[in-house]
């Protein structure tokens, strides 16, 4: 059985910064880092809520700011797939909020390589409860 550092070490260094961009996304989500947002979202981005509301880049930037009511946040299941310049992030993630509910997300991010870096061009979210 290996090691995470062994893995990491086999692990093609693309799929490596696509899954700490992934972490970043969470962590950015979680803390309301609306600049990390700023740096990695396509300027077309867009983003596909659980209620199927659609937030355009400029609108999601907005609702990353206010204050997350999640307590807790683990990532539990994380894919990487590469189409050429495009990458699909298909993850799964479990959460608690202030008022104790517990529940889960899925979700599906879209990356496109341009201009040198890794930038997000559509995010869909599936965030049913578990309580």
């Amino acid at each position: 059985m290996q090691s995470a550092l062994q893995e990491a070490d086999v692990m093609p260094a693309r799929e490596q910064e696509l899954r700490r961009l992934n972490e970043e996304y969470v962590r950015a989500s979680s803390t309301g880092d609306v600049q990390w947002f700023d740096a990695h979202l396509a300027r077309d981005f867009v983003c596909i809520e659980s209620d199927g509301s659609v937030l355009f880049r400029d609108s999601f930037l907005r609702a990353a700011g206010r204050a997350c009511d999640l307590v807790e946040y683990r990532l539990d299941y994380v894919d990487v797939r590469f189409y050429g310049d495009v990458a699909l992030v298909r993850a799964s993630g479990s959460w608690t909020n202030q008022d104790n509910v517990r529940g889960i997300s899925r979700y599906t991010d879209v990356y496109v390589y341009t201009d040198s870096a890794w930038k997000v061009v559509s995010a869909q979210i599936t965030r049913p409860n578990i309580t």
